[in-house]
């Protein structure tokens, strides 16, 4: 009995150790293997496992049961762990609008410096509208 209750000790370690995803992918990946040596090392050996089987006692059959349960959750989330890892990262809901919002004050400097020299363009013609109508008055008025 006391290599069982080790065994769930170290079950319950392992979860531990699988719940505290936020890591860098690094120590991540180490965190992941050594979860995945902690669930394997307590294995029952085969010779166990059978004798077990043919106890009379319901007791033995669902330790393995839950053992055997433990196992699976533990390999399933060690499973999905490695299926996200593969995935490439997408960026928060935070970063896209922060991606989009700087994007956009980019964008509205542009289109500020556009306006900028069309009011020029228009000022110096404006000017240059003057200038002919001021020569075509002088021009009038010499006639």
């Amino acid at each position: 009995m006391g290599e069982r209750q080790a065994i769930i000790m170290i079950d319950q370690q392992q979860q531990q150790q699988l719940d505290q995803t936020m890591m860098p992918h690094g120590e991540d990946m180490i965190a992941c293997v050594s979860a995945l040596e902690a669930a394997l090392l307590p294995c029952l050996p085969a010779r166990e496992l059978q004798a077990i089987d043919r106890s009379p006692h319901p007791s033995h059959q669902i330790d393995v049961e839950r053992h055997a349960r433990d196992f699976m959750e533990a390999a399933k989330k060690l499973q999905v762990y490695f299926i996200d890892l593969q995935r490439p990262v997408q960026p928060t809901k935070t970063e896209k609008l922060r991606q989009e919002i700087s994007r956009m004050e980019e964008e509205l400097k542009v289109k500020n410096e556009i306006i900028k020299k069309q009011e020029r363009l228009i000022l110096g013609w404006r000017k240059e509208v003057k200038e002919q109508l001021n020569r075509h008055k002088a021009e009038l008025e010499r006639v």
